[in-house]
């Protein structure tokens, strides 16, 4: 391969695993081009051209350098054949896509319907690729969250109050899960599991009455609206409830330490399997080991070990 090109997607570490992408695959003698805001870019022909000096001091930066959007016409057969066309008219022999899985939904289709080679490194706060044990910027996720909680958590003591905080999580539990736990939060609403206001009321009124004056319950986006919690909670039990929505600034910041090595390593050993001729494939993190996984099995709904964390924060509540 003399040519590949980058796509990304948007949270903590991307700008880290591009920077490692680069200059792996600068390393080996290999151009490389950034696509401009996702597939969008690859429909309109927008590239840009990336060494290593392009790549420079990006590595502590939030978000992509190259933009992002979410693309409705690359649902379309017939974006994704003007899609194609540039990437034959450019001379790109490869492709390697950085992000959740929309964008991998995208680089699988590329790989399996128009015969593209195409390396996926899975980057989403949610860590919900299937087949992966870690997803670039889940851990910066967490720890932007846990800063907020713990920051909650001083004013719901000091003032006394309940406060429902929704964290991001669509279809996912992980961060909500993690994130009550680290924050020694008292209950936590996600969707892999049915929740019961009227039990979780009971027991902020058993709690109130031992003397227990603050409450801190988190949910995750995808299952129900802190608003709603809020005031059902507060009808049930009469006691003043507040709301925080934390929304995407767990998308942004400073990767931490554990994302930038993640991408780091992604990033190095994608460029590898991509010139070795592997295609189609997702590359991964098991038992600190790097490995692939196919495009089809990496789209497909990751279930989380939701019992052992939820039952975790029963106990220490």
């Amino acid at each position: 391969m003399k040519k590949i090109a980058v796509i990304t997607r948007d949270c903590a570490g991307v700008n880290a695993a591009l920077r490692s992408v680069v200059r792996s695959a600068s390393a080996k003698g290999v151009e490389v081009l950034g696509v401009m805001r996702g597939y969008d870019g690859l429909i309109d022909a927008d590239l840009m051209s990336l060494d290593r000096r392009a790549v420079s001091g990006i590595i502590n930066r939030g978000g992509t350098i190259l933009k992002t959007s979410r693309s409705l016409r690359f649902k379309s057969a017939n974006w994704q054949k003007q899609a194609v066309m540039t990437i034959r008219d450019q001379r790109i022999d490869g492709l390697i896509v950085i992000g959740g899985n929309g964008s991998l939904t995208g680089a699988h289709i590329l790989a399996s319907r128009y015969s593209i080679p195409v390396v996926g490194i899975p980057a989403t706060i949610d860590n919900d690729v299937n087949g992966v044990t870690m997803t670039i910027g889940a851990d910066t996720a967490i720890n932007v969250a846990l800063d907020a909680l713990d920051k909650i958590r001083d004013t719901a003591t000091s003032l006394e109050r309940i406060f429902v905080v929704e964290v991001m999580g669509r279809n996912c539990g992980y961060i909500a899960l993690r994130v009550a736990l680290a924050a020694g939060c008292e209950d936590v609403i996600i969707p892999e599991r049915k929740f019961n206001l009227k039990k979780i009321s009971e027991n902020i009124v058993e709690g109130n009455i031992r003397g227990k004056r603050s409450w801190i319950t988190i949910v995750a986006e995808g299952k129900a609206k802190a608003s709603k919690v809020a005031s059902e909670i507060t009808r049930l039990t009469g006691l003043e409830t507040r709301i925080v929505v934390l929304g995407h600034v767990q998308r942004g910041g400073s990767p931490t330490a554990f994302d930038r090595i993640l991408a780091a390593r992604y990033g190095h050993f994608a460029v590898s399997v991509l010139l070795k001729g592997k295609t189609d494939c997702c590359v991964a993190l098991r038992n600190d080991q790097l490995t692939t996984v196919s495009l089809a099995k990496a789209i497909q709904k990751k279930d989380i070990e939701a019992s052992e964390y939820y039952r975790l924060i029963q106990i220490l509540t």
